[in-house]
């Protein structure tokens, strides 16, 4: 049975847009995100920072329905770090539209100056062949990470430990660093 509750708590998504979340709007639907989220991060283990509902707090998150259902099918989050908008994940529902949706969001951002982010694997494949600018001068991969410990290699590539792992990635985009 549909609670009263239910129904206005609920978000008109909009159909084949990207809505940003407010924090209010995330409280609504954080189980869907969180969902979401360990779908696409799921078959390498989950994502290192998102695993239960409170490891959404302090990011942004953008929205997208793409079929009939009402349901969101994609989710892309980022946070406000040093080298500007920091891509931190994202999700989908497990479709081809969902997992295309939220590849070519944030490819699409990455585009823009002040927009970044850490890739390995498949992720980091697709990122190249999108001829997404790859990061290699040390110095602008330090500054956007600023904090963190890394161990960079000639390619560009470094080493950095996430959720107490340690993880092999490539910086991609245009950080905006001074």
């Amino acid at each position: 049975m549909i609670k009263l509750v239910d129904l206005l708590n609920e978000i008109d998504i909009p159909k084949y847009r990207w809505l940003p979340l407010s924090p209010s709007e995330l409280e609504d639907v954080e189980k869907n995100i969180l969902n979401l989220i360990q779908n696409a991060y799921g078959p390498i283990g989950g994502h290192p920072n998102y695993k239960t509902i409170s490891d959404l707090a302090g990011s942004d998150y953008e929205i997208i329905d793409l079929d009939d259902d009402p349901d969101i099918d994609a989710v892309t989050v980022t946070k406000q770090r040093a080298g500007g908008t920091k891509h931190v994940g994202m999700g989908h529902d497990g479709t081809s539209p969902g997992k295309r949706g939220a590849i070519s969001h944030t490819i699409n951002s990455l585009y823009f100056p002040g927009n970044y982010i850490e890739a390995s694997g498949k992720v980091a494949d697709i990122l190249m062949k999108a001829n997404v600018t790859q990061v290699t001068d040390e110095d602008t991969i330090r500054k956007a990470l600023r904090g963190k410990e890394i161990k960079m290699y000639d390619d560009g590539s470094y080493d950095r430990n996430l959720g107490g792992k340690m993880y092999r990635k490539l910086m991609f985009g245009k950080p905006t660093v001074w």
